[in-house]
């Protein structure tokens, strides 16, 4: 973690929309609208960001509200809720130590969100404060990127991750990463390293360290994880599909109910 709390700050919070591009195609844009829809509302979207799913969701009349650690990426939401003229609610809280004044029927937790949590007693805490504030019959749902095609040796090469242009000035900002995986702990590092560059010059540099940065999870480790967090139905798919997930999965989701009606 960062001496300041939390991990999204700086260019990485003020870049993520830039840099990530086009996000129209994700398949969890629909994933999760359908699941709320089909299993009710309030729902809450836990490490919403820049509000990539939120606004969206939101605009379509959906009753959501969001939750991130990062101050500084909520300031970027709202700040696009207000040029929407959308009404948003957003909270600025860890997922260990969650205290919201609603409950939901529904809890989503996108895109690998979850495994930011990398020390194994806060993601349990993190599950019995989701479960918490979950209403009876309400579902937590949560998508994890399981790491099976990364080497586990030692730190990787650096790579450039994204280089894109700023509309408003004209410069251009690139990403640089490098990362390394632990098979024993389950934990990646990566270290990354932003450039801004004017007339093909780099005129600043910033440099996060996220050490770790992730924890992985298998299907398995994740369902018994629920089960201790007292859900019930609990059930992991693969990708954003209605098939069983299985230990080749790449990306799976879980799911978990509260028991109630």
């Amino acid at each position: 973690m960062s001496n300041v709390g939390y991990e999204y700050r700086g260019m990485i919070a003020s870049s993520w929309d830039l840099l990530r591009g086009d996000t129209s195609n994700y398949p969890d844009r629909g994933f999760f609208r359908d699941l709320i829809k089909r299993n009710g509302e309030p729902a809450l979207i836990v490490g919403c960001g820049t509000g990539r799913l939120l606004l969206e969701y939101l605009a379509d009349g959906i009753d959501v509200e969001g939750v991130d650690v990062s101050p500084e990426m909520l300031a970027i939401c709202q700040r696009k809720a207000d040029q929407e003229y959308l009404a948003v609610k957003l909270y600025t809280q860890s997922m260990e130590m969650l205290d919201l004044p609603r409950r939901y029927r529904t809890i989503a937790v996108p895109s690998a969100s979850f495994q930011l949590v990398t020390e194994m007693d806060h993601a349990m805490r993190a599950l019995v404060r989701f479960h918490q504030h979950l209403q009876p019959g309400g579902i937590l749902v949560i998508s994890i990127w399981h790491i099976i095609s990364e080497d586990s040796g030692g730190w990787g090469q650096w790579r450039l991750v994204a280089e894109e242009e700023r509309l408003d000035d004209g410069k251009t900002i690139r990403r640089w990463e490098r990362s390394k995986y632990e098979k024993k702990s389950q934990l990646r590092y990566t270290e990354n390293s932003y450039e801004l560059l004017e007339d093909d010059v780099v005129v600043f540099t910033e440099e996060h360290a996220r050490s770790p940065e992730m924890r992985d999870y298998n299907p398995a480790q994740l369902s018994e994880m629920f089960r201790k967090a007292g859900y019930t139905s609990i059930h992991a798919i693969s990708g954003f599909s209605s098939q069983p997930a299985t230990e080749k999965d790449e990306v799976f989701v879980i799911l978990g109910k509260k028991v109630g009606d």
